[in-house]
């Protein structure tokens, strides 16, 4: 479901959700950036529908202290009856720094760091962590000493809610591997993301859930160009020039020129020019467009890829319906 749009109300994401329970689908997944939040999202949910499964896609690690990551996940599923499934991500350096007001620091660490705590607290174990980035109980300076130990008094229904971590370059994909339960990648390549992505084995049980855009009409060309806006903005603006990693993604499945100039053009101010700039074929790629044929005929690729769940973006009920037509 993403974040809700400027100017609109989130109980618009809701009603969606909703539908797509009734239509079967598995789960629903919120997000945040600079707006809405995905917690205040998901516990709406949660409490508006029975079955469907709920997940944050992604809550921003510095917006959050992990124990109060723990915490809000442990409540969550037990409010839920055991459906919440907890994706984090360190988001970028723009939002890090310019909206949390952290440094960007080392994020490979901190999310290593960050993860263990919370299934330290979910396990109800006694908390104590004294890592490079966390330091519980803290001691250091302005401390007065008398922070202790503390466990989780709740009793949390699962102590093993899943874990799933947002990753788009091979060394945070292979930490992901390593540490979480599964893994939500953006902008997926069905047919180059172990090559890009340096992936040679898939843990055992482990689950990919690529974030993937769709959008059904009759018109391909004009499904395309309603994606490339979005496109555009994350290889074009989400970063600098020197630190973008959609942009760098992009790349290695083989369109660094393009990226290039998509970037050129968008932080220059030329965002039409920009999104013109991106390829049809990258769209075709990494999203799900055209009419119903067409979708069903490309599901093959991304059935063949590896990926274990697809999280299919959109805001169009009638697109729901045909996503649960196809895979029926």
């Amino acid at each position: 479901m993403g974040y809700a749009p400027p100017g609109t109300n989130p109980t618009e994401l809701v009603a969606l959700a909703q539908e797509a329970e009734r239509l079967g689908f598995d789960s629903a997944w919120a997000a945040e950036a600079w707006g809405t939040d995905c917690v205040t999202v998901l516990s709406w949910l949660a409490a508006t529908t029975t079955r469907i499964r709920v997940g944050s896609a992604i809550m921003q690690i510095p917006g959050r202290s992990p124990a109060l990551t723990a915490m809000t996940a442990a409540t969550l599923d037990l409010m839920s009856g055991g459906r919440f499934l907890l994706g984090l991500g360190t988001s970028g350096p723009q939002v890090v720094e310019g909206w949390h007001g952290e440094a960007w620091g080392k994020p490979l660490g901190k999310t290593r760091e960050y993860v263990e705590i919370v299934r330290t607290i979910l396990r109800r174990q006694t908390l104590e962590h004294h890592g490079v980035h966390y330091d519980i109980p803290y001691g250091g300076p302005g401390s007065t000493g008398l922070g202790k130990p503390l466990k989780l008094m709740a009793r949390p229904l699962r102590a093993d809610i899943p874990i799933y971590l947002a990753a788009i370059a091979p060394r945070s994909v292979a930490q992901a591997f390593e540490i979480a339960d599964g893994w939500l990648p953006i902008y997926f390549s069905p047919e180059r993301w172990r090559e890009a992505l340096e992936v040679r084995e898939v843990p055992d049980g482990f689950e990919i859930a690529p974030n993937v855009l769709v959008v059904v009409g009759d018109d391909v060309q004009a499904c395309r160009d309603a994606l490339k806006p979005v496109l555009a903005l994350y290889v074009g603006g989400m970063g600098s020039r020197g630190k973008n990693f959609y942009n760098a993604l992009v790349g290695r499945y083989g369109y660094e020129a393009e990226a290039a100039v998509i970037q050129d053009l968008y932080l220059d101010g030329k965002h039409r020019e920009a999104a013109a700039a991106v390829p049809d074929a990258l769209v075709d790629e990494v999203s799900l467009v055209g009419p119903r044929e067409r979708i069903a005929d490309r599901l093959e690729a991304w059935r063949e890829s590896g990926a274990t769940t697809l999280l299919c973006a959109t805001s169009q009920v009638d697109t729901l319906r045909v996503l649960a037509g196809i895979v029926g």
